[in-house]
């Protein structure tokens, strides 16, 4: 995957504009994969692209390592912080840089990458480094929750469920494709379907659904292409799931799946600034970018309009 650097061009002077912190989780999808090449592979890409870069693969915490990288920059050493790992790695980096005027360069290092993708950000390393370049710093938008923030998307019910089991699954010695199948299973058995009191504004709304996803900016909800057109409209988009039974929101994922699905008879869909989630317990497990917290409730959810600065191609 670092074979994109070529191995015979010459090296380009270091750009003086450019000084990084790069921060890389070593157990992110794509970077696992290159084991003990990591840390050299991206010295010498970055050295390629011509930029001034400390490469640091920490083997402790990640949020430790970024926050160390942000008081590096904000103390004049380095004026980027790039950060390479899935979605979940991005969201700590984020939490961190949000409100502030240091900007972010997404290594795309992770398995799927939705953050990447939404901006626009190559998943060639080799492109998405030179962004750093030649790219452009563009305010986009954070979520938050009870402090928490998050870059793509936020969900309660089912999916937080799953996440939680199958972590617990791996942490037990299983794989994580068998451990995710299980849980699926389990989740499809127990069902579970959560009674929520959502206040947004004037509109109070009570829904007893299987999931309720909150999509920093609007996402196209069909699941194969899920994605967002816009990323700075500093609004959040709450879907709420009405199927009633297991069967019923399998239908429905289908039914998304292909683009099928239709506001209504399927779920609800707000557009808000900010909103409160009340519910029947003191605590919910809450899905952030793919990991799952367990957070006090009410949840107090809103928008940050153009809290974080990252380097995107220019337009």
């Amino acid at each position: 995957m670092l074979a994109l650097v070529e191995a015979n061009r010459p090296a380009a002077k270091s750009d003086p504009r450019r000084r990084v912190i790069a921060v890389v989780n070593p157990a992110g999808g794509t970077a696992s994969a290159l084991a003990g090449r990591l840390k050299a592979d991206l010295e010498k890409a970055f050295a390629e692209a011509g930029i001034a870069a400390d490469v640091v693969i920490p083997s402790g915490s990640i949020e430790a390592a970024i926050k160390d990288a942000v008081a590096r920059i904000a103390s004049g050493e380095a004026d980027v912080l790039a950060v390479g790992g899935g979605d979940g790695t991005l969201r700590t980096a984020a939490a961190t840089l949000a409100g502030t005027k240091f900007p972010l360069a997404i290594l795309p290092l992770g398995t799927r990458n939705h953050f990447a993708r939404d901006l626009g950000v190559p998943l060639d390393l080799a492109q998405a480094i030179r962004l750093i370049v030649d790219g452009e710093a563009q305010p986009v938008d954070v979520g938050e929750v009870n402090g928490e923030v998050f870059i793509n998307n936020s969900s309660i019910g089912i999916y937080p469920f799953l996440v939680a089991d199958r972590e617990r699954r791996q942490a037990n010695g299983m794989r994580k494709p068998a451990a995710m199948l299980l849980a699926l299973l389990r989740g499809l058995v127990r069902f579970p379907r959560r009674r929520l009191r959502i206040n947004a504004g004037a509109e109070v709304v009570e829904r007893r659904t299987p999931c309720l996803f909150v999509g920093n900016n609007a996402y196209d909800m069909n699941f194969l292409s899920l994605g967002r057109k816009q990323v700075d409209s500093g609004r959040l988009f709450v879907y709420v799931a009405r199927a009633r039974s297991a069967l019923a929101f399998i239908w429905f994922a289908l039914r998304a799946g292909l683009g099928a699905a239709q506001r209504r008879r399927d779920f609800d869909l707000m557009e808000v600034e900010s909103f409160r989630i009340r519910a029947r317990t003191s605590r919910l497990p809450v899905a952030l970018d793919g990991e799952a917290l367990m957070l006090s409730t009410p949840l107090e959810y809103r928008s940050r309009p153009g809290a974080l600065t990252v380097l995107v191609p220019r337009r």
